[in-house]
């Protein structure tokens, strides 16, 4: 099981230190994927190198009982044609290779447990990288979107430490003041004319019933 807890270091510290540095988030999400993706073509390896060794004590331990199997058969031969002495040696070699096959039994049993342990933790582990594939879009987007914000509230910030809409203000009311005065200097214009002349000035201005005598004249109304 070294194998998966060495990957989950592997992993730890590849993030941790994308975390610390200043690097991109999206570029580090894709890293850290592409790594995990290499982390685990590694392992497969592994898992089928361990299945292989499973494979071979079983073959292993499957010949040294057929050799077994065939040293009896010759010492029952030997026995059947009064040969004791042969039969006697040709149990001896029934028992090492039984012994050897016994031995082979044990490794074997203990390899396939490890194997089928390995199985499922490579299973679990490809769960939790297509996982990983899934949700890194969607931290994507999420950086983004935080970045976006961030940009707004930093430029709203910037605006308002430069006084842009204080200047606006400002200029607003410079533009009121002027029209104030202009007004003010009309009205003292008017103040300032000869009431003689004010007076002439408005006879000139004609008088609205003298034009509406004159428009039903037209009109040939009365």
């Amino acid at each position: 099981m070294g194998i998966f807890s060495r990957v989950s270091r592997v992993f730890k510290a590849n993030v941790n230190a994308a975390l610390d540095s200043a690097e991109d988030p999206e570029k580090m999400l894709n890293q850290i994927t592409t790594e995990m993706q290499e982390q685990l073509v590694t392992i497969r390896q592994q898992v089928a190198t361990s299945i292989a060794l499973e494979k071979r004590l079983q073959k292993d331990c499957a010949n040294e009982q057929e050799q077994a199997d065939t040293w009896e058969e010759k010492a029952t031969l030997a026995l059947q044609k009064g040969k004791e002495d042969l039969a006697k040696e040709a149990l001896v070699r029934r028992n090492e290779h039984g012994g050897v096959a016994e031995d082979y039994k044990a490794q074997w049993e203990k390899q396939k447990a490890s194997v089928e342990g390995l199985k499922e933790n490579l299973r679990g582990l490809e769960r939790k990288i297509e996982e990983a594939r899934r949700k890194k879009d969607l931290l994507i987007a999420r950086q983004k979107r935080a970045k976006a914000q961030k940009l707004i509230h930093e430029t709203m910030a910037g605006m308002k430490e430069n006084s842009a809409f204080e200047s606006f203000e400002r200029m607003e009311q410079k533009v009121a003041d002027s029209e104030a005065r202009a007004d003010a200097t009309a009205e003292m214009a008017d103040m300032n004319q000869d009431p003689l002349e004010k007076e002439f000035a408005d006879l000139g201005k004609g008088n609205v019933d003298d034009d509406l005598a004159a428009l039903k004249a037209k009109l040939g109304t009365s």
